[in-house]
């Protein structure tokens, strides 16, 4: 992977990079198509992370339709797919064997953490997740050294942690943020949607209800980020089933709670269906 990355940059062509870790959806093609329109080359990752999944997360189970998942970068014209193994990203002699579970075991005595951002959120709420992602990260864009790389505007922590690691390590790499991909009712696309059971995919629904409801609100000129915050929440309440994480109104950059209402204010919300953990945000506009 190495040499056909240098290969391509070293002709003069522009890398453009999609990490993921596959169960591919309209979500991640929407970041291919945004890598080939502003980059001559587009490489694509499918690797499921052991580590920023905790022992009790989903790993096992997580979906691996690869297969299909290759077929469909190929069908949108994907330059260079990369497909590592557990062993080969986190080889045995880097790898601590901490823990005898669905994980494997991977724990790398080398990690990268974005301290402070990785315990916002997402990182609240999942101990250690973070440091996985930053950890896996680094070591991607070390392979592949794009020029840019794409991501979601679903994953807003995630985001932000990216930005402020590609910053402080002054990485030569462009993070690119595309716009959330919703199905047709509205649930943002999602690899943990195919979890749902009909019924809870019908309840999750309520998610987008929440947010829309502030984006309301913030229209009709309420700018009390603790009164935004309880309207989000009643929306929540309103569907029984729904077990809420957070429902927070941050600054995009920094996490941090606003307290009142700006431009480019992020509202993100984080909730529980079963057993199975959904997010979404939206960044409202100017009032």
């Amino acid at each position: 992977m190495k040499t056909a990355c240098r290969q391509a940059t070293r002709s003069g062509k522009t890398l453009g990079f999609v990490p993921t870790m596959g169960a591919l959806h309209e979500g991640h093609l929407s970041l291919v198509r945004a890598a080939k329109a502003r980059c001559n080359v587009t490489a694509v990752s499918i690797f499921v992370n052991p580590l920023q999944f905790a022992p009790t997360e989903d790993l096992a189970k997580y979906p691996r339709p690869l297969e299909r998942d290759a077929a469909m970068l190929e069908q949108l014209g994907v330059d260079l797919l990369f497909l590592p193994t557990a062993d080969e990203m986190y080889p045995a002699s880097q790898v601590s064997v901490q823990r005898k579970d669905a994980n494997l075991g991977h724990q790398s005595e080398t990690c990268v953490v974005v301290e402070g951002l990785s315990n916002k959120l997402d990182g609240a709420s999942r101990p250690g997740h973070f440091r996985g992602v930053a950890t896996v990260v680094t070591k991607l864009f070390e392979i592949v050294r794009p020029d840019c790389a794409f991501f979601g505007q679903k994953d807003a922590a995630q985001v932000a942690v990216l930005r402020k690691l590609v910053n402080d390590l002054d990485m030569d790499v462009g993070i690119v943020v595309c716009p959330i991909v919703r199905e047709k009712d509205g649930l943002a696309m999602s690899s943990r949607n195919v979890y749902l059971t009909p019924e809870q995919r019908q309840q999750s629904l309520v998610l987008q209800r929440s947010l829309m409801r502030v984006q309301t609100l913030v229209d009709q000129g309420e700018r009390n980020a603790a009164k935004l915050i309880v309207a989000g929440k009643q929306v929540i309440a309103e569907e029984p089933a729904a077990r809420l994480d957070y429902f927070a109104v941050v600054d995009p950059h920094t996490l941090d709670p606003v307290a009142d209402i700006t431009r480019g204010a992020l509202v993100a919300v984080a909730a529980y269906f079963g057993t199975t953990r959904l997010i979404d945000n939206i960044v409202l506009a100017s009032p």
